[in-house]
């Protein structure tokens, strides 16, 4: 999809220089309703691209589906249209025979913009969705030492952040090897975690033992949420996690680790970096 950035002439300002105009790439933004059987279930703002796994991801994280053969198509809407043209912003997915429709209760004047992927949501309680997967019994333990390669690798495979400096990014590690097995970059860091899970979903990979998730920003309680959905046992964070996170990975049994950065990292809960200091 080629909306992913666009250009505009920037006035740049530098005390005790002249001002220079030049052209800057820009992140693109754009509302993605999904539609579920034609019923229309959330609007996000997004970075065009990678939408399929977008809707799978988000349906996986909402306990809609849980498996990638549940999610049988998807397709842009022919009558989303603008002076004739499909602006690729309306996506309805058709879930398998037998599986069942989204809850009532998930339709929920689901609005959910790039910097917080639960604002509609009545209480925490309802964010505490029962996930298909058990994180604590998974036995991937994996050194400080193939830890910290992590950032870097993510870093050099931001293609759109070298552009514009605008977009997160999620990546999913081999907890064994470090090899990473594939990332998404969006403006908003749900849907760069959706879009990751949504193509392991699609990928027939769910659940995703022995995986690390690593995210370019903060750990929050929604990502927490969002791992545990896909039976993700690492979260990893460039930046702080907050409470709640912490809190819910303690509660799964997840290992949470944050400040990523350099050669040190803050393990906030879990015991499978290995060696562990013996408390």
């Amino acid at each position: 999809m080629s909306r992913i950035t666009v250009r505009r002439r920037v006035t740049r300002l530098t005390v005790g220089t002249p001002a220079s105009i030049k052209e800057d790439f820009l992140a693109v933004e754009e509302p993605l309703e999904i539609r579920v059987g034609g019923r229309a279930l959330a609007v996000t703002m997004r970075t065009p691209g990678n939408d399929f796994d977008l809707a799978a991801g988000f349906l996986v994280s909402e306990g809609v589906i849980s498996r990638g053969d549940q999610f049988a198509a998807a397709r842009y809407c022919a009558d989303a249209t603008v002076a004739d043209e499909n602006t690729y912003n309306v996506l309805d997915v058709t879930l398998a025979p037998g599986v069942p429709a989204p809850d009532p209760s998930l339709e929920r004047n689901f609005y959910t913009t790039s910097s917080c992927g639960v604002c509609g949501k009545a209480s925490i309680d309802m964010v505490r969705t029962q996930s298909a997967y058990e994180v604590a019994d998974d036995p991937i333990t994996i050194t400080p030492e193939l830890l910290v390669t992590f950032p870097e690798k993510l870093r050099a495979e931001q293609a759109v952040f070298d552009k514009t400096g605008g977009l997160h990014a999620a990546g999913l590690f081999d907890g064994s090897t470090g090899r990473l097995l594939v990332l998404r970059e969006d403006v908003g860091r749900h849907n760069a975690v959706d879009k990751v899970v949504g193509w392991a979903a699609k990928e027939g990979l769910l659940p995703l033992r022995g995986t690390v998730l690593m995210v370019s920003g903060r750990a929050s309680f929604e990502l927490t949420q969002k791992a545990q959905m896909a039976g993700i046992p690492v979260l990893a964070a460039v930046s702080a996690p907050s409470s709640l996170a912490v809190e819910l990975a303690a509660e799964l049994g997840m290992t949470l680790v944050g400040f990523l950065r350099g050669n040190s990292m803050v393990v906030y809960t879990g015991d499978r970096i290995q060696p562990f200091p013996d408390e």
